[in-house]
């Protein structure tokens, strides 16, 4: 039998909002939403076609000058190394890609740090943003690397005051702005490519405002193409860049980062990813709607989801968190939208996942989503089944149907190292209260899986990245809500969910 008729027809979009309650509760929803849907798909495929040619090195005159303004200053801050050592970290973080904790003298690695951070500070915002990358990766980097730029997402400096309400005023107009009836010029929040504010609208919703910079576009394609530049020369002369594809990595990036400055695709974003979780059932889990005529590409007004920060969850909330709950509840909808709806949130770090004062979960920032075509959502189904069951053949044969292996990789050895790392894992148990097998532990082991398949040629997708990236996320969020949880018992449980909601699909 063929995937495709194995395969469950991925529900449409539109259909799915027709019937949603989610959407229907404010109005005018759902006439933006679908409007969106049929004009948006296009444009961001332009956009992915534009950051190629963006991360692809050139000599032309663009490039020269976007080289001359920024890369000089970038270089002269902190040197050739320091851009090796910032795009590299940041390219191990985007393709999952553990940084190695041994064999590296303490001192020295700090030192690297140190003159990455300097580097990132004399970029601009592109090398802000790189820097965040870094700084949500804790259990993939080293905790010096992490605690280095954590002030990429605290210490970005605000707009200046009234700024915010004059970009939101001049792009949807003065009689729209007046539909608010407060806003704190105060942001809760400032970021590399935005800040986010507090509102109130006339009827009484409290919301968020999410502004991006002045200019940023522009800057951002320019030090795009900078970079390029520069990590082409850094190639050139580091082996360690060669290896790590610093340049493949500046693609990826472009591809990222141009997608999530314009907001119209973060509103989409949220209504997809909204939709398929009310279809799943996951009524435990509440996403903003975002708010019809205050979606632009520089401004995107939503509603304001409750919640604190899930490592700050017991100390707020203590009396309503169930942590085995919530771990279940998030493997279970990350996997759904990811293998059923071919769409899912792709950055779930500490500060995107929200427990609220229910025990239930708040998403927010949907500015990078993955999205798996039809035919490689049955090939993950089947491959995280062959995990489960420890059919080491079928993930051999499936990591190929995946586009992940060669076709002349040498599949019986690949077989036999899954098998190994594969039980060494089980052995290990994985419980973040246990610091000899904790959160470091999986992130390591998982690293040592991949480090496998890489030497036998495997290529990880863009969309693959992100879904592997969240699952080291998922260990994150399981370490704060449930340190006692053992993630790799949660396995069978979880498989045994999708066997009975889709018997077709993983018998």
């Amino acid at each position: 039998m063929s995937l495709e008729t194995l395969l469950p027809p991925r529900p449409d979009s539109e259909a799915l909002l027709a019937r949603s309650e989610w959407a229907a509760a404010r109005p005018d929803l759902a006439e933006d939403a679908s409007r969106w849907m049929r004009t948006l798909p296009a444009e961001r495929e332009a956009l992915a076609r534009r950051a190629v040619r963006l991360a692809r090195p050139s000599a032309d005159p663009a490039s020269l000058l976007a080289l001359a303004r920024t890369g000089l200053r970038v270089l002269d801050a902190a040197g050739p190394e320091a851009l090796g050592d910032l795009v590299g970290v940041a390219g191990r973080v985007l393709r999952f890609v553990p940084v190695p904790r041994a064999g590296d003298d303490d001192h020295r690695r700090a030192e690297r740090v140190q003159q990455a951070e300097r580097l990132v500070r004399a970029g601009g915002p592109v090398y802000v943003k790189l820097g965040q990358f870094i700084a949500t990766a804790r259990g993939l980097l080293p905790d010096v690397w992490v605690d280095g730029f954590g002030w990429c997402r605290d210490e970005v400096p605000p707009l200046p005051t009234g700024a915010a309400e004059q970009i939101i005023e001049r792009t949807v107009g003065r009689s729209t702005f007046e539909r608010f009836r407060s806003f704190d010029p105060e942001p809760l929040a400032a970021a590399s490519i935005a800040q986010v504010h507090a509102a109130t609208l006339a009827d009484g919703s409290d919301v968020v405002a999410k502004v991006r910079r002045p200019g940023l576009r522009g800057q951002f394609e320019s030090d795009i193409r900078a970079l390029a530049l520069l990590s082409a020369a850094t190639e050139l002369v580091s082996a360690e860049a060669r290896i790590g594809n610093v340049s493949g990595f500046v693609e990826l990036f472009s591809s990222l980062v141009l997608e999530e400055i314009d907001f119209r695709f973060e509103a989409l974003n949220i209504v997809e990813l909204a939709l398929a979780s009310e279809d799943a059932g996951h009524g435990s889990v509440r996403y903003p709607r975002p708010i019809p005529g205050l979606v632009a590409p520089r401004v995107l007004v939503m509603e304001r989801v409750p919640g604190v920060r899930y490592t700050d969850a017991h100390e707020t909330y203590p009396e309503v968190v169930d942590g085995a709950r919530l771990v279940r509840l998030a493997i279970e909808a990350v996997l759904e939208h990811t293998l059923v709806y071919g769409v899912f949130h792709g950055d779930l770090h500490a500060g995107n996942v929200l427990v609220d004062e229910r025990g239930d979960l708040s998403l927010v920032d949907f500015g990078i989503v993955g999205r798996l075509p039809n035919e490689r959502r049955v090939a993950l189904v089947r491959f995280l089944a062959a995990q489960a069951m420890g059919d080491f053949d079928a993930q051999v044969e499936l990591l190929h149907e995946l586009g992940a292996l060669p076709a002349d990789a040498e599949r019986h050895e690949v077989r036999q190292k899954l098998a190994e790392q594969t039980e060494h894992m089980r052995q290990a148990g994985y419980r973040a209260a246990d610091g000899s097998a904790g959160f470091d532990a999986l992130a390591a082991d998982f690293g040592e899986t991949l480090g496998l398949l890489r030497r036998a040629g495997y290529r990880l997708p863009k969309e693959l990245v992100l879904f592997f990236k969240n699952l080291l996320y998922l260990n994150g969020f399981a370490a704060a809500v449930a340190p006692e949880l053992n993630l790799v018992d949660e396995i069978l449980p979880v498989f045994a969910y999708f066997a009975e909601k889709y018997p077709t699909v993983v018998s």
